[in-house]
């Protein structure tokens, strides 16, 4: 990259009237600079069978070329066309709930050989006839792509298959996934069940786990075949989302993240999140560190929110906040979903940049000073280097294992509400992190490592994890880890297993809490945040300091919170879901004695602070005021210049940041 890229979906498509022309004046007014098309319309590019209509890409491409408009096309094969349904109704993905029916968009069985095979067709014929024009910087493969529950007949064989692969017998399969349970066993391969209906939870992560590699696959033939057409200097991606809980919230349990990005030449992701009086920043930058993390490299924001629903509309100042803080986090393009509103259908009021007037607005018009800005900064804000000593290790095989052994019967908390229970309190302490999963090699260079409910994992792993301990690595642990290996299959040690040995502790008993505190209140955040709720561990210490013990008539005698001193490092073990309050203390704790604290950790939430190198070798320091009151700090940091306003900036000097206000400080050298 060599500039920063500001861009929307544009589909000329959904246009009521012809407004091409205008559109593109709006754009470059706006200072929009790239645009993504053609993902969506695959019944509008081939309305019968083999009958190939390019004309819409063909406009958009010569204009927006003549334009000074860069392109990024998109395979359209995320919503397939009624005539194929028609035809090959086998097309659609047959799930739990039995086989699919034609409307939403991924519907499909991404398996499906007739499916594949039209799939192939139609990237083909798109790919060779624009990857020469000018205009096209790069290509998205598919949108948005996960395995969307398919589990028919053929996918059924395909995970018998790479079972056998697995594993070399059927006695060692059910041993060690406990298939005698029920008279669950399997004494023939040809008698293997269907997955969909199992009650045993390792053979029903094990195929989460196979779902998850069909998209990883998926992704990379769709890859090599664009590959095949791309021009130097073009690249290949994806847009991979997020845990939907209405917005953006965790990792996403039906892909693997840093698996799938292998194939790709740079990952994208899509990012939404609350706004107005909700928004935080916490998701941008959750789902900015997880898609940097996959390649440990910039990244692009393919789709965020402009208006979107009447609930996110932002305030004024709220879309150049979340601009740069897409920046701030590394994202070399930040692109809205989309340029206009739609005026029929299922996104009619998921609104765009304009609204359905097509009219200059209050949105538009802040996002054209977003646009001068990136133009005027592209070379002190493109290609931001961060290297951070934090890292959270998320875990998909935890994920999956926690959706099928919770917390408790009542609780509707699942594996993303502890991995965000942790990182929200980083983020607010302003300690930069990566995201990682169990497939990273080293851990060298980072000093501490946070890991949420770390419940399905592998000796080796573990292992790994206590070596980094006794290395001088502190280790932050939450409840539920070490509790299974990698199959799922329960550690008939007592708990927690192998990381015992690094943390100094040991459990058997586990209870849901009800009316417990921490004695004495030991971080001092008073009577209400100091309550256990959901899920604790009875612990009892061995080598480890106790920082907290439970206020029980009954359980008042374990350990909620302990420490233990490792070789040269330290284990930290959080053994119950606590307040926000009491494990923002506890990580204070770790970040300070890693050494992990500094000038930008004396600033807390609502002043969020991210930083990195430059292609200048320049510190670039991003001030973030998320609130919508004034706020004000003290510069603790050597002088620079503050690039929005080009004002010289001195060591010990005030800043003054406004509501949802932004400053960005260039320190030389």
């Amino acid at each position: 990259m060599d500039k920063l890229l500001y861009g929307v979906a544009y589909y000329d498509e959904y246009m009521p009237y012809e407004r091409l022309d205008q559109d593109i004046q709006m754009m470059k007014d706006a200072g929009i600079n790239v645009v993504r098309i053609a993902e969506s319309t695959w019944s509008t590019h081939e309305p019968q069978n083999g009958v190939f209509d390019f004309s819409s890409v063909d406009r958009v491409l010569d204009a927006m070329h003549q334009a000074g408009i860069q392109v990024i096309v998109g395979t359209p094969t995320y919503a397939v066309p009624t005539w194929m349904v028609k035809e090959h109704p086998n097309v659609l993905a047959t799930t739990v709930q039995g086989p699919g029916k034609y409307g939403a968009r991924q519907i499909m069985d991404i398996t499906n050989p007739t499916y594949l095979f039209y799939a192939e067709r139609i990237i083909r014929k798109l790919i060779s006839r624009v990857s020469k024009h000018p205009a096209v910087i790069g290509y998205q493969t598919d949108n948005e792509t996960k395995h969307y529950n398919t589990a028919g007949d053929n996918v059924q064989l395909q995970f018998v298959k790479y079972m056998r692969g697995q594993f070399s017998s059927l006695d060692e399969l059910n041993k060690e996934f406990g298939l005698d349970y029920w008279s669950n066993r399997i004494n023939s391969w040809e008698d293997f069940p269907s997955v969909v209906g199992t009650i045993n939870g390792s053979l029903g992560a094990e195929f989460a786990k196979f779902q998850r590699q069909l998209v990883t696959d998926f992704l990379a033939w769709q890859v090599g075949i664009v590959n095949e057409y791309k021009q130097e200097g073009q690249f290949v991606t994806q847009n991979f989302d997020f845990e939907w809980r209405g917005y953006s919230y965790g990792i996403q349990g039906d892909v693997d993240h840093f698996a799938a990005s292998k194939a790709f030449d740079i990952t994208s992701v899509d990012i939404y999140h609350p706004s107005q009086d909700d928004l935080t920043g916490i998701e941008i930058s959750f789902g900015g560190d997880v898609a940097r993390s996959t390649k440990q490299s910039n990244y692009l924001v393919l789709e965020t929110e402009a208006q979107a629903f009447w609930h996110w509309v932002p305030y004024p100042g709220q879309l150049r906040l979340q601009a740069f803080s897409h920046l701030a986090s590394g994202a070399n393009m930040v692109a809205y979903w989309h340029w206009h509103s739609l005026h029929n259908s299922f996104e009619t009021y998921w609104k765009g940049l304009l609204s359905h007037d097509f009219e200059p607005n209050p949105v538009y018009d802040e996002a054209k000073t977003i646009g001068r800005d990136f133009a005027r900064l592209s070379p002190q804000l493109i290609n931001l280097k961060k290297t951070n000593r934090v890292a959270v290790l998320f875990s998909n095989e935890s994920y999956t294992a926690i959706k099928w052994f919770g917390f408790n019967f009542t609780s509707d908390k699942n594996y993303n509400d502890v991995v965000r229970w942790m990182y929200d309190e980083l983020y607010k302490m302003n300690i930069g992190c990566d995201l990682i999963d169990p497939s990273v090699e080293s851990y060298e260079g980072y000093d501490v490592i946070i890991v949420p409910a770390l419940y399905a994992a592998s000796d080796a792993l573990l292992e790994k994890l206590n070596q980094f301990v006794q290395g001088g690595g502190h280790v932050v642990y939450s409840f539920k880890s070490g509790f299974t290996n990698e199959h799922v299959k329960v550690r008939s040690t007592r708990q927690p297993g192998i990381i015992s040995e690094a943390c100094g502790i040991n459990y058997s008993l586990f209870v849901e809490p009800k009316h417990v505190a921490l004695r004495d209140d030991p971080f001092a955040v008073g009577e209400e945040q100091n309550q256990v709720h959901t899920w604790m561990e009875l612990i009892t210490p061995t080598t480890a300091e106790v920082l907290a013990w439970y206020d029980h008539p009954h359980w008042g005698q374990y350990a909620a919170i302990t420490q233990n001193s490792y070789g040269q490092g330290k284990a930290t073990y959080v053994g119950c879901f606590t307040s926000s309050a009491v494990i923002h203390k506890v990580l204070e704790r770790v970040m300070k004695e890693a050494g992990v604290w500094g000038a930008d950790q004396e600033l807390a939430f609502p002043i969020i602070v991210k930083t990195g190198v430059n292609e200048l070798g320049n510190t670039i320091r991003y001030y973030f005021n998320y609130s919508d009151q004034p706020v004000s700090f003290v510069y603790a940091h050597e002088g620079g210049t503050e690039l929005l306003t080009g004002t010289v900036i001195e060591k010990g000097q005030t800043i003054e940041l406004e509501r949802w206000g932004i400053q960005i400080i260039e320190q030389q050298g």
